[in-house]
């Protein structure tokens, strides 16, 4: 999530306008598609799917502009992967913290 995002019900549509440009808007297949993606492959946006996926009942253009992002995000970072050379495995950096 973009920093500074607020996200609430009190953002729900007013008038009937408003109602039915939202009424066409996939929003809960996108978010059913973030959850898939998440359980699957990317876990760094399951905060970002959680703060999402409260709103299915009362979308509006702010909760589908975050959605959104998170697919933008998906879309630019689904050629970065781990891989594992054929080589010896050796770990070049760590950091821990268990504050003791």
């Amino acid at each position: 999530m973009r920093h500074g995002i607020k996200l609430s019900k009190k953002q729900s549509s007013k008038t009937n306008e408003e109602l039915k440009r939202i009424l066409d808007i996939p929003y809960a297949s996108a978010v059913g598609s973030i959850q898939y993606v998440v359980q699957c492959t990317s876990r760094d946006v399951a905060n970002a799917l959680n703060v999402t996926s409260r709103y299915q009942a009362c979308v509006e253009e702010a909760h589908w502009s975050a959605v959104k992002i998170i697919l933008k995000y998906l879309r630019r970072t689904k050629d970065m992967f781990l891989i594992y050379g054929d080589g010896e495995l050796i770990l070049e950096g760590y950091s821990g913290a268990n504050f003791q």
